[in-house]
């Protein structure tokens, strides 16, 4: 059951990088609220997938597979947005990749296809969604950042460098887009039991079971869930964050408690 501070129906959303983990959760959990959802990813089974899923506990649901990385395929989905549903209130920018490397080890390839992938595409989005969400009356954008943009970590110079950057590119967004009432936020989610997760062990070369116990030293003593970083996106997402604009939404158990 939805609260009228968290309904978010007649809301049309866009989720990049839905088709699994935190955007998948945070897909479903927007079309439980009420909204109409637009899955974007480049994922051609889990993506449609994801989208039965929705439409099959009663939500709306459409998949666009795209490379947000694209200046075009960022146009079209917003043009496709625009054609069918009218209107756009939520874009949350999540697509996101991880290499765990110093500036040493990376290479020139992959420094660009992690910056490519989490932050030009949320500038590509917002590029094209801003007018469309403007003339819609409004709304809000949500980026997935990560704790790593406000605090360093091992062997992760281009995610850190990438999250970081989001963290900022939210903050100048809000300064430029408060006066349109598009509200401009990011979530910092800390480690969370996601694919993406288990393929940082694989290129660290440790064994899942032993990076996930490491990943659990936090206050709270676990790992956090997808679903609880949606929460997160949905609280910024309604009306009950009317107020909210710029700010870095830490969601992580406490794992920066003693650091910032």
């Amino acid at each position: 059951m939805t609260s009228a501070a968290t309904s978010l129906a007649g809301k049309v959303a866009i989720v990049t990088g839905g088709a699994s983990g935190i955007g998948r959760a945070i897909a479903a959990l927007f079309a439980h609220h009420g909204a109409q959802v637009t899955i974007v990813d480049l994922d051609e089974v889990r993506g449609p997938h994801a989208c039965e899923e929705i439409i099959a506990q009663g939500g709306r649901a459409a998949f666009h597979a795209a490379d947000v990385t694209s200046a075009q395929a960022c146009a079209e989905v917003i043009e496709r947005v625009a054609r069918d549903c009218g209107a756009l209130h939520l874009l949350c920018n999540n697509a996101g990749i991880i290499r765990r490397a110093s500036v040493v080890e990376l290479s020139e390839e992959e420094w660009d296809r992690v910056m490519a992938v989490n932050v030009k595409s949320a500038f590509l989005m917002c590029k094209h969604a801003v007018p469309l969400l403007a003339r819609s009356g409004g709304g809000c954008i949500i980026n997935t950042a990560s704790g790593w943009g406000l605090a360093g970590g091992p062997r992760a110079a281009a995610y850190c460098a990438s999250k970081g950057a989001l963290v900022l590119l939210t903050k100048a967004m809000a300064i430029d887009h408060g006066p349109q009432n598009i509200r401009v936020n990011c979530i910092c989610p800390g480690d969370t039991d996601t694919p993406m997760l288990r393929q940082e062990a694989r290129e660290l070369g440790e064994p899942s079971d032993a990076f996930l116990d490491a990943a659990a030293r936090r206050p709270l003593q676990r790992v956090g869930q997808p679903a609880e970083i949606a929460q997160a996106a949905l609280y910024l997402a309604s009306d009950a964050s009317s107020f909210v604009t710029g700010t870095a939404l830490v969601v992580d158990g406490g794992g920066l408690a003693g650091t910032l």
